[in-house]
Parts: C-alpha cells; sequence; structure tokens
C-alpha cells in the first residue's frame, strides 16, 4: 500500500485542498449552492491548485428541516435509499439526483469546472435498511446479517459493520461501486477515527474503495484519531482528524499546537494529518455552532492558523461559503509562496515549544529552509529563532507572506509579532 512515503492509488502527493459544505451549512446545503462555490473555485482557486468540492452530512436527509437529522423510533423521517440499502440525494434539495441519477449530475457539473467531487457518509448501514432487510448487491447477502449495534452519538441513521461476517464487505463494496459510477473523487467517512477507531472497518472502506476501480481519497473522521493508530490510519487513508471540530476561536486553535506536533512524525506522502476544516469565511449560515457570521478569528489568528497548516502540510479544506468571501479571505487562499510550503516542503517539524514557538521544513531541491515563527501570548513580542539549529550561520531572509526581502541576519531571526501573530519565511544560507 505504502512504499518510500508514496502511495500508489491515484491520490496526490500533497494535501488535498478544496471546500466542504459543513461550516457553512450544516446539512442544509442545496445544490445550488455546491454548484456555486465550485463556480468560485473554479474562477478564482483552481489555478492556485484548490480543487475538492465535498458535499457534508445527511445528504440524504429529506427536505430542510431546522433540527438534527436523525430519525425517530419509527425511523422517520425515511431517508432516500435504493432497494440494496445504498443512500440517494435527497431531490429537494438535490434536484438533479431525480429517478436514479444519484449525484453523478452534480459530479459531472463539477468536473466540468476543472474540479474534484466528493461526499460525506457516516460509518455503517441505514438502519432503515436493516429494518426492510434489504438484499446486498450481487450475494446472497441480507442487510441484517452485517449489522452490529453501534451507531454515532449525534446521529442515529446507521448501524456499523460487524467486519467479521464477508457480506458486510460487499455491502461497502455495493457502496462504493454505487459512488465510483457517479464520479466520486473523495469521501469523508465520520463516526470511525474516534470516540472509537473502528480499525476492521477503516480497513474495509479502504479495500471498497480500491475494488471500486475509482481513486477516492479516504478522509477519516471525528478526532482525535488515538496516536496508537497511527501505522494502521497511515496505510489505510489519506487523511484522518486529529482533534474533535474546530470552530473560531482562539483556544481550540492554541490547542492544535500540540496535536500537531506529535503528528508530525507519522506524516507521509500520501498520508495526512488533519487539524479539519479552516474555519474562515462566512461561518454557520444554518448552524450547526452559533449564529450566521464571519470567523470570529482575528485577521492575525486567521494569519496564524493558515501558517500552521502550512508549515504541518495540513489538508486545506475550507469551511467558509466561498462565494461570501472578501478580499482578505481570498488573499489568505491564494498566497503562491505560502502554498508551496504545504504543498511540497519535507522534515515538517517543531524546533522551539511553548509560548514562543519556532517550526522548520525543507526546501525540496534547494539548502533554503522554511521558518514559521508564533506567538500564542495575547500581546506582542518577539520570537527568536537561533540559526545554528539549522546548520546556518547567516541567512537571506524572505516573507513568504508579503513576498519581502527581509535582509540578511547572522546568529539569529527575531522577529517582533502581534499576539496571538505568526510569521513564516524562507532562509537561504550565505556560505
Amino acid at each position: 500500500m505504502m512504499t518510500a512515503g508514496h502511495r500508489d492509488d491515484g491520490t496526490e502527493d500533497s494535501p488535498p485542498s478544496g471546500w466542504n459544505s459543513y461550516d457553512a451549512f450544516n446539512w442544509r446545503v442545496t445544490e445550488a449552492d455546491v454548484r456555486a462555490n465550485a463556480d468560485y473555485l473554479r474562477d478564482n482557486l483552481r489555478q492556485h491548485g484548490w480543487q475538492y468540492v465535498v458535499v457534508d452530512w445527511a445528504w440524504y436527509y429529506p427536505g430542510a428541516h431546522t433540527g438534527s437529522p436523525n430519525q425517530d423510533a419509527n425511523l422517520n423521517p425515511r431517508l432516500r435509499m435504493d432497494g440494496n440499502g445504498r443512500l440517494l440525494p435527497d431531490t429537494t434539495r438535490f434536484p438533479s439526483a431525480a429517478g436514479n441519477n444519484g449525484f453523478k449530475p452534480l459530479a459531472d457539473y463539477v468536473h466540468a469546472q476543472g474540479l474534484k467531487f466528493g461526499v460525506h457518509l457516516m460509518r455503517g448501514i441505514p438502519r432503515q435498511a436493516v429494518a426492510d432487510n434489504v438484499p446486498i448487491l450481487g450475494t446472497d447477502c441480507r442487510a441484517d446479517q452485517v449489522n452490529d449495534d453501534t451507531t454515532a452519538d449525534w446521529l442515529n441513521l446507521m448501524w456499523g459493520l460487524d467486519m467479521s461476517n464477508a457480506c458486510a464487505q460487499a455491502y461497502l463494496d455495493s457502496v462504493f461501486q454505487l459512488l465510483a459510477s457517479w464520479g466520486v473523487d473523495y469521501v469523508k467517512v465520520d463516526d470511525i477515527a474516534a470516540p472509537t477507531y473502528r480499525l476492521a472497518e477503516v480497513a474495509g472502506y479502504r479495500l471498497a474503495i480500491e475494488r471500486s476501480g475509482r481513486p477516492m481519497v479516504l478522509s477519516l473522521s471525528p478526532g482525535a484519531t488515538p496516536l496508537s493508530a497511527a501505522p494502521h490510519v497511515r496505510a489505510n487513508a489519506q487523511m484522518w482528524r486529529i482533534v474533535n471540530d474546530l470552530w473560531d476561536d482562539w483556544p481550540s486553535l492554541d490547542r492544535l499546537f500540540d496535536q500537531l506536533r506529535d503528528w508530525a512524525p507519522h506524516r507521509a506522502g500520501g498520508a495526512w494529518p488533519d487539524p479539519d476544516m479552516i474555519p474562515i469565511g462566512r461561518l454557520a449560515k444554518f448552524g450547526p455552532v452559533g449564529s450566521p457570521r464571519y470567523s470570529n478569528l482575528t485577521p492575525d489568528e486567521q494569519r496564524t492558523l493558515m501558517t500552521l497548516w502550512a508549515i504541518n502540510r495540513a489538508p486545506l479544506m475550507w469551511g467558509g461559503n466561498l462565494v461570501e468571501n472578501r478580499p482578505a479571505e481570498l488573499a489568505l487562499m491564494t498566497n503562491p509562496r505560502v502554498l508551496a510550503v504545504d504543498r511540497s516542503s519535507t522534515d515538517n517539524r517543531q524546533l522551539v515549544g511553548g509560548a514562543r514557538q519556532v517550526w522548520a521544513a525543507d526546501v525540496p531541491g534547494s539548502a533554503d529552509r522554511y521558518v514559521a515563527l508564533f506567538n500564542r501570548d495575547a500581546v506582542a513580542g518577539n520570537v527568536t529563532l537561533d540559526l545554528a539549529t539549522l546548520g546556518i550561520g547567516s541567512a537571506s531572509v524572505t516573507d513568504l507572506w508579503s513576498g519581502t526581502g527581509l535582509g540578511t541576519v547572522s546568529g539569529s531571526l527575531t522577529r517582533s509579532l502581534p499576539g496571538h501573530g505568526a510569521g513564516l519565511y524562507r532562509l537561504t544560507g550565505n556560505g
């Protein structure tokens, strides 16, 4: 599955980047919303390497209610599902999914914009399918043979799968056969990495993707994925959440420094620790957390987030509604020097911990170094890198956010950073 840090399954060696509907639309996203965000990606972000358009949870739940998309004790409201227990998009919100179309028309539209299409799945098989005891496609199996008694704490629509029964893998294979026929490129599977790491099911999803014949990114959610699962998750998924849902407050962002440090040794080409969607831009139009708003992170905190993601080669999955981006949000997403750090740096590592942090990475094909400085304090202060830590005596410094040359430094690099602020630099050693 993996050799020399490379995953030979058609997914890229740079962390995925794109847009996910959850932070802005909760489960109320519509086909029109998805198309509008795809259009924005095409016009403003595709040329900068952003490519995924991902429909998050409960796209098979009927209508546009205001509550949580659960079913009652009688399994109402009914989910849209085919005769083999495979979920189909709700046609109220996704009209092009009428009949047997599924998401193919929407995926075709996204592909026509030069982009890739993704969906969210809850782990397992619909409880409704088990109650109906539907046949599993292409087998003599029935739905009531494959379920276990586990379900998500926050969404009761699914039973987990008993992977000791071969019929469970056959069900997953049938689901991914359908997704492949729609043209899906990315699948986010929820309730699988935490609160319990579902090892057998993770492997089952990976195998179902392989058998589908279509390369797909496998993204596991929510977090925190246990560090003890690192070898298994790295061999089976392209992305896995290292925290629970991230929202737009400084304490949540601040906690990520330690999680990213702990996961850094387990990063590999095609295998990316995921600090969650980026809660920047226009959020919570329909919940799930707080009132409709632009991100509560300050401009300095937003730059810190993007700097921390870049120096950790994190997936860049934007949460805000793209069509409501302002120039400031677009600038955060399109800085080519910063994106290069995320897409192609190597040996990314924390050099100095604590409140005034220093991270570094190597520049492929060059003796240069990338350096990120972070001030986690609430007030402005100096952050210093001892150049000897990188084996450098003196260096020419470029500020990657501004593109400005900062001249030559000897012995150390010190920058004054605002409270909760960050800087990102490229150092070219002299001699």
